[in-house]
């Protein structure tokens, strides 16, 4: 990479993301948007092959919005701001696809999971509907330096984050959040749900979190479902660990509840359903609180 790029990257993407905390935190809760970045640096877009619009295809869109008023009930919120077209924090460091590029990968670089061979590795080879992203190879140094620029600096914040929350509340739960085309690309008749948490089938979460979760989020909404089609990805994988009373989970929302999906603007229901979104964020932190004094009650 020349730097004259790397200048522009670097200006372009400074910085990287940003972490919202309450003046206070008063709850266990934390709130992390891997994929809602939307800041697509202009070396990336002269070296893609698609328009930006079809970039976009795989974008969270405003899932950090959604979100935003995390901090109001004491809970921080991490966001990127770069698009997971270019990067995504939510798979392994070097989780890499061979395909992409010209040069040999290093050896401890992971080039055989489902999500590589889909083309949606940290660096995707594609957006949604298979569209290949770059005309051609992909120097392997432009790979290795967005993941130290940016992948590596993500998680040792989000790691810190939940390390924090973890010494101040003897728990820490992440909340992973997503959004969701309203029908599969596999199967376009059939109408996903409203909203699916996803906790690696009970390996993540204590199902006490879960539920509570999915309590909530069934006050705000008609249908949600567990674990299908989406179980939680590097994120609630990495990052739950039910034995150190570290607990994550994975909330995918059906984009058709607030997004126009053909044009990714804000819908005309966008601002009501972020209010729905806050009244989600409020309960869980009331219900965690009572969890949290039952047990210390206990205790």
């Amino acid at each position: 990479m020349r730097d004259c790029e790397r200048a522009a990257i670097i200006a372009e993407l400074t910085p990287p993301f940003v972490i919202k905390r309450p003046a206070c935190q008063t709850t266990p809760l934390v709130f992390c948007s891997p994929h809602s970045g939307r800041i697509y640096p202009s070396v990336f877009l002269a070296a893609s092959q698609l328009d930006p619009q079809k970039l976009r295809k795989s974008e969270d869109c405003y899932v950090d919005e959604l979100f935003n008023a995390a901090p109001t009930f004491g809970a921080p919120l991490i966001a990127a701001r770069f698009p997971r077209a270019y990067l995504d924090v939510n798979r392994e460091a070097y989780e890499l696809d061979p395909i992409l590029f010209a040069e040999p990968l290093p050896k401890y670089a992971n080039t055989h999971t489902m999500r590589v061979i889909a083309g949606l590795g940290t660096i995707a080879r594609i957006v949604s509907a298979s569209e290949e992203i770059y005309a051609g190879h992909l120097p392997l140094d432009v790979a290795l330096e967005r993941i130290e620029r940016l992948y590596k600096p993500f998680h040792e914040a989000l790691r810190e984050l939940v390390e924090a929350t973890l010494q101040k509340f003897g728990c820490a739960i992440l909340v992973d959040c997503h959004s969701m085309p309203s029908t599969s690309s596999f199967h376009s008749a059939a109408v996903r749900p409203e909203f699916v948490i996803g906790d690696r089938f009970g390996t993540s979460c204590d199902r006490r979190v879960t539920r509570i979760v999915r309590h909530a989020l069934g006050e705000i909404g008609r249908q949600v479902q567990l674990n299908r089609p989406y179980a939680g990805g590097f994120i609630t994988e990495h990052y739950g660990q039910p034995k150190r009373n570290i607990h994550a989970l994975q909330i995918e929302i059906n984009r058709s509840l607030y997004l126009n999906e053909t044009t990714l603007e804000r819908s005309g229901s966008f601002a009501r359903f972020q209010k729905k979104t806050s009244l989600f964020i409020e309960s869980i932190a009331e219900q965690v609180h009572a969890m949290l004094s039952c047990r210390d009650a206990a205790e």
